[in-house]
């Protein structure tokens, strides 16, 4: 069982760490597990390495028939995804599968390269179980991304233990009318490597990407990557900060314009309630501070978002539900809300490798309870947690 092994590992040493904002300098540790899991993906197949790579499978993977769903094409072994932040440079795509998720995003990634805002820019929000982000979309740029992508010498899309998303976002330095172009020339490069892609147009921290999400402005953009020849089913992230009549407008547009799904949602701008708490690497409250808030606080905005799009979308639209999903009650509350499948970031970070299993878990005994016999007759059916 994952409680056991690698994840009590993770709780002893990595998870005092994580209980305080001061310390261990977030971005750092994350950095440092990345340069790991990548050296890792890299040699999956030797021998030593992929020994211990099926131990971990072992330990954190979790197999039901009932959690399969074919979505836009993807075969997804369960609903249980890591979110767009965390491998931005997809150095660790091959071996994500072993942590037991059924897909990945990769990314942000922009077509130049670019070293993101000035640090400190990621900070812990213990107590509250949040973080709060100004990465600013940094990242090593699509050719990278692709050579890191062909080097890890990836089974072909449809073909690989865990679906792979490629998350793009626009360039800061590409003005906002070229936007398009921007988009165009990452997804023409990673098309091929890609099993679906994202348009990220919601983070809060590049300059006026936000307005992208305009009906108007979204509308070119999608049309200008659906001309893209092999264009991989395409999806676009939102933000929690939209008012009810712009999520039905994207809602409409994702119907209109055969967009294979919807993402909700990236970070919140809003400070939820914690706008006098104050971070100590700085002293300024969160009020003061630029960047997105995610984690537990943005749960209960985001399953509004989600409950939103799914009555305006109709049934047949898959959404993916990310944002303040830390347990198996959180995911199951999306999901009957109306997400097909879900994402973690900020609560697999504090919960560790244990809580993938866990929600699978969770998951498989919530059919049981209900007497579903997959987990689509789940979605979007309201039931409550049992």
């Amino acid at each position: 069982m994952a409680e056991v092994g690698t994840g009590s590992l993770y709780q002893r040493f990595v998870g005092p760490l994580l209980s305080r904002d001061d310390g261990a300098d977030a971005e750092q540790l994350s950095q440092l597990t990345l340069q790991a899991l990548g050296q890792a993906s890299l040699r999956r197949n030797w021998p030593l390495v992929s020994g211990s790579l099926a131990g971990l499978g072992a330990e954190l993977q979790r197999k039901d028939l009932r959690l399969e769903q074919t979505l836009f094409g993807c075969r997804f072994r369960n609903p249980v995804g890591l979110a767009a932040g965390f491998d931005k440079n997809a150095v660790a795509a091959g071996i994500w599968h072993l942590f037991g998720f059924g897909f990945a995003e990769v990314g942000t990634i922009t077509w130049h390269a670019q070293p993101g805002n000035p640090r400190p820019r990621l900070f812990r929000l213990a107590e509250e179980r949040a973080a709060l982000n100004r990465m600013g979309f940094n990242n090593q740029g699509a050719q990278a991304a692709r050579r890191t992508l062909e080097r890890q010498a990836l089974p072909p899309a449809g073909q690989r233990p865990a679906v792979l998303g490629i998350n793009l976002g626009k360039s800061k330095i590409t003005p906002l009318e070229l936007a398009p172009d921007d988009y165009a020339s990452s997804l023409e490069l990673l098309a091929p490597l890609a099993d679906y892609a994202v348009i990220n147009v919601s983070s809060p921290n590049t300059p006026g990407l936000r307005e992208l999400q305009d009906e108007v402005q979204l509308r070119r953009l999608v049309e200008r990557l659906r001309r893209l020849p092999a264009c991989p089913p395409l999806l676009v992230k939102i933000a929690p900060d939209l008012e009810d009549d712009a999520i039905d407008a994207i809602a409409r547009l994702a119907y209109e314009e055969g967009l294979a799904g919807v993402i909700a949602v990236n970070t919140s701008l809003n400070r939820l309630g914690l706008e006098q708490r104050r971070i100590p690497q700085t002293g300024k409250t969160l009020a003061e501070e630029a960047g997105g808030l995610s984690g537990a606080p943005l749960r209960q905005r985001a399953l509004e978002v989600m409950r939103r799009l799914r009555v305006t979308a109709g049934p047949a639209l898959p959404l993916i539900g990310v944002g303040g999903i830390d347990s198996a009650e959180a995911a199951w509350e999306r999901i009957t809300a109306g997400a097909s499948l879900v994402q973690l970031y900020t609560g697999w970070i504090y919960g560790g490798p244990a809580l993938v299993p866990e929600i699978l878990e969770g998951l498989s005994a919530q059919l049981d309870q209900h007497g579903f016999r997959n987990i689509q007759e789940a979605v979007g059916s309201g039931v409550p947690w049992r």
